[in-house]
């Protein structure tokens, strides 16, 4: 299993600021769903920020995001753990298959793969 990407996500309400702010330290938006938005390093493009406003299908904003090459072994070995599934594994409309886990220290984790 390989890890593509690590994002940290920032719930926000104040997300046209936060793009200013990080534009202004080298970050441009890669992506904008409306309650989301995602800033990247034009160098290094996942070196990445997420400012969200809202979750559009889960209960709950996460604190980080894991893009992985097999979302649904993760999944299984999740699972077996005992580990808290916050948000189950489904597709979701924006490309992306996804489940929400809470790590050890109470931090909820958005782990996915492009589909």
């Amino acid at each position: 299993m390989t890890i593509h990407r690590v994002v940290p996500n920032i719930q926000s309400e104040s997300v046209q600021q936060s793009r200013e702010f990080y534009g202004r330290l080298g970050f441009h938006e890669v992506m904008n769903l409306g309650w989301i938005s995602t800033l990247a390093s034009p160098t290094h493009p996942t070196a990445q920020i997420s400012f969200i406003t809202d979750d559009k299908t889960a209960p709950v904003i996460p604190d980080i995001s894991v893009e992985v090459s097999d979302v649904d072994a993760v999944y299984a070995a999740v699972q077996e753990s005992g580990a808290e599934i916050v948000h189950p594994l489904q597709d979701e409309e924006w490309g992306v298959r996804r489940f929400f886990v809470r790590d050890p220290n109470g931090r909820v984790v958005n782990v996915l793969s492009h589909l």
